[in-house]
């Protein structure tokens, strides 16, 4: 047996291809379940609140599937490994016509995407330097009217007059 024959049943493998979404959307999901436990990925990816946490949750149970069925691997013991994110063909892109003023029309540049996803039994050996970036997590949404906060008119984060000159309790004695 090659060592190259031992490396693919180390990991099973699914791939997605032509994806009709941009890679910087795709990457950005990506890069926060690298790593990480499978069961921990998808359910990270389930209630993630991007619409880009879709294909890849699905493309990891397909992952999943390919690993027990095809590699006789456990479900439960499984991390993802390794997961990239790649543009489409170059050039060919869907483009789309976007009306400008006087008659004239923009190329809108409709990105594809490939993805593919590794999963193994053993934890990537080296863990990732954490990047910048976005977070998949909801968005929180915060209510901005100023009645519905007490103090409305005051600057944020600065002490009032009366606690700014009054000495602390605790400290007279």
């Amino acid at each position: 047996m090659s060592e190259k024959d031992t490396q693919q049943r180390a990991e099973a493998v699914a791939h997605l291809k032509f994806a009709r979404m941009g890679p910087r959307k795709l990457r950005r999901v990506a890069d926060a379940i690298r790593g990480k436990s499978v069961k921990e990925a998808l359910a990270l990816l389930q209630f993630a609140g991007v619409f880009a946490a879709e294909p890849i949750e699905k493309l990891v149970r397909s992952a999943l599937a390919n690993a027990e069925n095809n590699h006789d691997m456990n479900g439960d013991d499984l991390y993802v490994t390794r997961i990239t994110v790649d543009g489409g063909p170059g050039g060919r892109f869907t483009k789309r016509l976007d009306p400008r003023a006087q008659g004239r029309a923009n190329f809108k540049r409709k990105r594809l995407s490939h993805v593919t996803v590794a999963l193994g039994e053993k934890p990537a050996s080296a863990p990732r330097r954490a990047r910048g970036g976005a977070s998949i997590g909801r968005k929180r949404v915060s209510v901005r009217t100023a009645a519905a906060k007490p103090g409305a008119g005051k600057p944020a984060g600065r002490r009032t007059a009366a606690r700014a000159g009054a000495p602390d309790q605790a400290t007279e004695s």
